[in-house]
């Protein structure tokens, strides 16, 4: 079992005193004292200033002024007016989010009687244990005895069909060495309402990018089946995609162009490290809260230029396109020009 945490005490401070004025840094400090460096720092910029330098005797009045001091009375008193209304709604059987809509719709302009339905789950879970908390839990939908936490909970906006995991992936993806491998994603535009597909080749860093008129799996079919025209079938072996829904075309999606389509894990974007770290570089084009909606395609191929002919570091600054272009060159039957000059060329 981990210790529990434990206040600074006056010798603790009195040890900061004394090092931090020998020139000690912080990792020293917290190191003799076993504490955490960030420990030491907070005590240390809350209690000094530029001219005042650390005081342990006041560091140590304030700390037990601040202990002292009464906190924020909380919203949801149990015997408060409005966690009885809150009571009355879970009996009868509203939800949380119901019981905060209807505050608000009731005062919209007192927000002493409105409040979240978080802070609803939150007062109940917090409250000690007792008739009246198991009571008003057993009245939500759910009724867990614990507030299970969303990141170990299930999707909650439904699942896409048929998915194939990514650790059914051929191993080869994972050397890039093979060309053809491709990574993709959104860049979300404004409030969410406009969209750009990207696609990175995972060898070659090659970029694609589609104009969407929203973020909808049909949006996403259309727009990805005519980026992947522009690719030649020898450079289209699969796609590895993160779990949003507007892929939930996904077998269509491989029907048309012949890739095998592949998922990561939920919360992993360090598995389509390509195409996070390439969505990073075009928010220099496509700066977070524009409307990409402004943008067309052309507008898009002429960003790609620019992505495509930069030279970059992993490649001893080649650039992707004459990168990709070798790969090009090196499928049987296949003209150089049919693709590069023409989907590529501003």
């Amino acid at each position: 079992m981990e210790p529990m945490y434990q206040h600074l005490s006056p010798e603790d401070r009195a040890v900061i005193v004394v090092m931090h004025s020998m020139g000690a840094s912080l990792r020293e400090i917290a190191r003799q004292l076993h504490r955490s460096a960030s420990t030491i720092s907070r005590e240390i910029s809350r209690n000094s200033t530029p001219r005042i330098p650390y005081d342990a005797t006041r560091a140590g009045l304030r700390a037990l002024r601040l202990r002292r001091k009464r906190r924020r009375t909380p919203k949801l008193e149990p015997q408060s007016k409005l966690f009885a209304t809150v009571a009355a709604g879970l009996r009868k059987k509203w939800s949380p989010a119901q019981i905060a809509g209807q505050l608000r719709q009731a005062h919209p302009m007192d927000r002493k009687l409105n409040v979240s339905h978080e802070t609803i789950y939150t007062t109940l879970y917090a409250m000690p244990l007792g008739f009246l908390r198991k009571e008003l839990i057993a009245c939500l939908r759910q009724g867990h005895k614990m507030r299970r936490h969303r990141s170990n909970s299930e999707e909650r906006r439904g699942k896409i069909p048929d998915m194939v995991s990514i650790h059914l992936r051929p191993p080869e993806v994972e050397d890039r060495v093979i060309p053809g491998h491709w990574e993709g994603d959104l860049i979300l535009g404004a409030s969410n309402r406009s969209a750009v597909g990207t696609l990175v080749e995972r060898s070659s860093r090659m970029v694609l990018l589609v104009k969407l008129a929203g973020p909808t799996a049909a949006e996403a079919l259309e727009g990805f089946s005519k980026a992947f025209e522009r690719v030649p079938m020898g450079l289209r072996h699969t796609l590895t995609y993160d779990r949003g829904k507007e892929l939930a075309c996904h077998k269509a999606l491989s029907t048309r162009t012949g890739l095998k389509i592949f998922f990561a894990d939920p919360h992993s974007p360090w598995q389509r490290g390509s195409n996070e770290n390439t969505n990073g570089l075009l928010r220099q084009f496509m700066p977070r809260g524009t409307d990409l909606s402004q943008l067309t395609q052309e507008d898009l191929e002429g960003i790609e230029w620019l992505m495509n002919t930069r030279p970059r570091k992993v490649h001893g600054f080649r650039c992707p396109l004459s990168i990709f272009m070798e790969y090009e060159q090196s499928i049987s039957g296949f003209k150089p020009d049919q693709f590069t000059t023409v989907a590529f060329a501003p």
